[in-house]
């Protein structure tokens, strides 16, 4: 990092002009041991599951969407499939949770059940199959590292979803729903009442330890999750950046942090969720996104938009000309280079 820091002083141009193309750089730099490394092989992880909360009448869609949807990832039509192939992505579909069993050759099965129970009256799944639905998340970063993939993205598919992610950023922060819990695809004021109500009543009745994400994914949370969360615990173990999609993701990667602090130094978050608890865990995990696009249509879209502005930064800090190439001199910046503002640390 301190090699990228000392290439990005000499190249010419203001002090931290590049603003946050400075800091991925940087970032990256310590991620992967080499200035500049190119993020060429892209996979964009999607996990696939359903959630049983979506019973009570907290989602405007329909359980079913979650298959349909899942197949349509792996066929290309979906938004996020559309935004990786456009930003030559690989897509791996994961399905660790759908209910129904599906046999799509675009669809890797790594079932774990189908669906979860619904959170309203018991845990929504037991312990053991959070851990194995983590493991899952672990193993296919495991997967693209062998496969030569230079960066991360990942993201989900499951109906109810803003509310299980909602649920387990309560537990963890101790906050009433109404702080972490928004419209999702887009519920009426009663609907949006109906969730903040279950998401309390849940909280109370299960008391997740708010020191053991584990128990707050297995009582309040889902399988797509919990495998979220491991995806990026296996990113950062193997030295894989890895890049977060809206709301969903980003408490995913709360978890992975809140288990292994050290997460937090190979996250990239993308673009900034419309959800009530996005910039809540953000805050906890000390990042900020790169991106404001007003998007919250989840499946990781916001991923390969990020690949490709981290790819930019490393062609800047890897092709631009230095002060010494563009035979300028550099001393006229000793009082900018002074100036905390403007290098980007105030």
């Amino acid at each position: 990092m301190e090699a990228a820091r000392t290439r990005q002083a000499r190249l010419a141009k203001p002090p931290h002009s590049l603003g946050a193309l400075e800091d991925i750089s940087v970032k990256l730099a310590g991620i992967t041991g080499q200035v500049g490394s190119r993020m060429e092989k892209r996979r964009l992880l999607v996990f696939a599951a359903d959630n049983g909360i979506v019973r009570e009448g907290v989602s405007s869609c329909p359980s079913s969407v979650t298959l349909h949807q899942t197949l349509n990832l792996s066929r290309g039509l979906t938004g996020a499939a559309v935004l990786a192939k456009h930003f030559r992505a690989q897509l791996e579909v994961i399905d660790v949770g759908v209910d129904a069993d599906i046999d799509a050759p675009g669809v890797v099965n790594r079932k774990i059940s189908r669906g979860t129970r619904s959170f309203a009256d018991r845990p929504a799944m037991a312990r053991e199959d959070a851990l194995r639905a983590i493991e899952v998340g672990v193993e296919a970063a495991r997967r693209a590292r062998e496969g030569g993939v230079d960066i991360l993205g990942v993201g989900e598919m499951g109906i109810g979803n803003t509310t299980t992610s909602a649920a387990v950023l309560s537990a963890l922060l101790g906050l009433p729903a109404r702080e972490t819990a928004s419209r999702g695809a887009g519920l009426t004021d009663a609907g949006l009442q109906k969730k903040l109500d279950v998401i309390d009543e849940a909280l109370a009745r299960l008391k997740p330890d708010p020191n053991d994400p584990v128990d707050a994914l297995s009582k309040v949370g889902g399988l797509d999750l919990a495998a979220m969360c491991g995806a990026f615990i296996g990113a950062a173990s193997l030295r894989l950046p890895a890049v977060i999609d809206g709301f969903i993701s980003a408490v995913a990667a709360l978890c992975a942090v809140r288990l292994s602090p050290l997460c937090a130094a190979y996250l990239f978050p993308s673009h900034a969720s419309a959800e009530r608890g996005y910039a809540l865990a953000m805050r906890e995990m000390g990042l900020a996104p790169m991106l404001e696009l007003n998007m919250r249509l989840g499946e990781g879209s916001g991923c390969p938009i990020a690949f490709e502005v981290i790819d930019a930064a490393q062609h800047v800090i890897s092709e631009m000309g230095t002060f010494e190439e563009a035979g300028i001199d550099d001393g006229y910046l000793a009082e900018i280079r002074g100036n905390r503002r403007y290098m980007g640390e105030a």
